[in-house]
């Protein structure tokens, strides 16, 4: 999780004066995890932490923050005193914002208590240290490149714009192909084989265009550069048939066996919006098991 400036921003510039609460700390079990936020402001909200009595409580202290402007930390006991089966505690602070007092991007800190000095940022953020929460408006994105922007491109792609932590590069022949996607970075290219090698190496790759001849040039240059995970749309039938032209092309069985078709959960069914959702929660595993490396702030 990041501090979201955009999100502040925008809110700031519908009401002028906004509170911004944050989980801050989080021992045992809790709805959501350190670093979810939400905004309030006089008529409105955004985000979450977590729903149940623990937001209700959060809110009526950021309603109270801002009134006076005072900056409110709380720590609450899930169960004892709130009455929720998660049992943890959770620590929530609360600061007004205005649009004079937005915070710069890079590292953003809080003190949690009185009269404590600022120390170092930790290099795991967001984070406590030394009585001091910080944050980072630059989350560790994993990237995620899909090409084809047919039906099964545009699901997935609508899905997993809406997850935190996922930055989309999407490929394809023309321009024209693709629709308004305000959260993705579209890459129109005539060969979208050499586009690949633009991608990181640490890359997850869906290959799902409208031709099988770019769809095997895909798989052949995703082996040749290397990828986080690979995946492609299509039959048993045509997997069997690039598996044997992959191995024609020199790969070994083992790399050609990384690439997973066919893509999404079979169980869920083969509509577009069906594979999507299979597809984006095999990534949302993937990044859990192997999160995305911060970078090291002091």
């Amino acid at each position: 999780m990041s501090f979201d400036l955009e999100a502040l921003q925008a809110a700031l510039a519908h009401a002028g004066r906004v509170v911004r609460v944050v989980v801050a700390d989080v021992r045992g079990s809790a709805p959501r995890e350190v670093g979810a936020s939400m905004l309030i402001w006089s008529d409105g909200q955004s985000g979450t932490i977590g729903g149940g009595q623990l937001e209700w409580d959060a809110t009526e202290i950021a309603v109270q923050t801002l009134r006076d402007g005072a900056p409110r930390v709380r720590r609450f006991a899930l169960g004892p005193e709130l009455g929720q089966c998660c049992g943890g505690a959770v620590q929530i602070a609360a600061v007004l914002y205005t649009p004079e007092s937005v915070p710069a991007p890079g590292i953003v800190a809080q003190p949690l208590e009185t009269g404590v000095v600022r120390p170092a940022a930790p290099l795991a953020l967001p984070g406590i240290k030394g009585g001091w929460f910080f944050e980072s408006t630059d989350a560790p994105v994993t990237p995620v490149w899909i090409y084809g922007a047919g039906h099964v491109g545009r699901a997935i792609v609508d899905v997993l714009s809406l997850q935190p932590g996922f930055g989309v590069t999407w490929v394809d022949t023309g321009v024209d192909r693709f629709p308004e996607a305000p959260k993705v970075r579209c890459l129109p290219a005539q060969d979208p084989a050499r586009a690949l090698g633009l991608a990181p190496k640490n890359a997850h790759h869906l290959i799902l265009t409208y031709s099988h001849a770019m769809d095997l040039a895909l798989c052949h240059a995703a082996l040749g550069h290397g990828f986080a995970s690979a995946g492609l749309i299509g039959s048993q039938t045509k997997w069997a048939r690039f598996r044997k032209r992959l191995r024609e092309l020199g790969h070994a069985e083992d790399a050609i066996a990384r690439i997973t078709c066919p893509i999404g959960d079979p169980k869920l069914g083969r509509h577009p919006e069906a594979i999507a959702l299979g597809v984006v929660a095999g990534l949302i595993y993937a990044a859990a098991a192997h999160p995305v490396a911060a970078e090291e702030f002091t």
